[in-house]
């Protein structure tokens, strides 16, 4: 009975999430992706500021990802969602995305945290665009708000073409978890 209760609480948090996650959709089209962009802009001078050799990894490749997440666990059960954009560093095009995840472990806590996806060939970054799943586990405890508190935590795709990078904005949060997440195009964005 608890699993159950844990397995439907986790999905109305992911359902919420997925549907509520990202710029309100009563802005415009381009309002919307301005306010990704500014999202994108932050994420990538606040991962910079963390750790600078960052920034030529992400220079350097085809392409990267910057993503906003929203992430809740339940003891055994873990959900959340977010937005995103892939910039395409050959041609500058953005192909703006949704994601949502699960996961299986224990945990239990809430936690805004950001993501730079990082694309080590033009193949893995057309293919995360077009079918991109992520599969990975993740383990992290999380204790911030604002700039006070800390965060340790890691995550690496299974695939030696992605390296996926994250920071925690604000959250208390112990988990240890097996995720699959879901990245795809934002149709009303692109």
């Amino acid at each position: 009975m608890c699993k159950a209760a844990v397995g439907l609480l986790a999905a109305m948090v992911l359902a919420a999430c997925v549907s509520g996650c990202g710029p309100s959709s009563r802005l415009s089209t381009g309002e919307r992706q301005a306010s990704i962009r500014d999202m994108e802009a932050r994420t990538l001078e606040k991962f910079y500021r963390e750790d600078p050799w960052l920034r030529d990894k992400v220079t350097q490749s085809p392409g990267y990802g910057t993503f906003a997440n929203a992430n809740v666990n339940l003891v055994l059960a873990s959900a959340g969602g977010g937005y995103g954009v892939v910039v395409d560093n050959a041609t500058g095009q953005r192909t703006y995305m949704r994601m949502a995840l699960g996961g299986l472990g224990l945990g239990l806590g809430v936690k805004d945290y950001r993501q730079i996806v990082v694309f080590k060939t033009r193949e893995a970054m057309y293919r995360f665009t077009t079918s991109g799943w992520q599969f990975g586990g993740h383990a992290d405890a999380a204790a911030k708000a604002g700039d006070t508190g800390a965060a340790v935590g890691g995550e690496r795709d299974i695939s030696s073409d992605i390296d996926v990078y994250s920071l925690t904005e604000t959250g208390l949060a112990l988990q240890a978890t097996l995720t699959g997440t879901k990245y795809w195009k934002d149709d009303s964005l692109n």
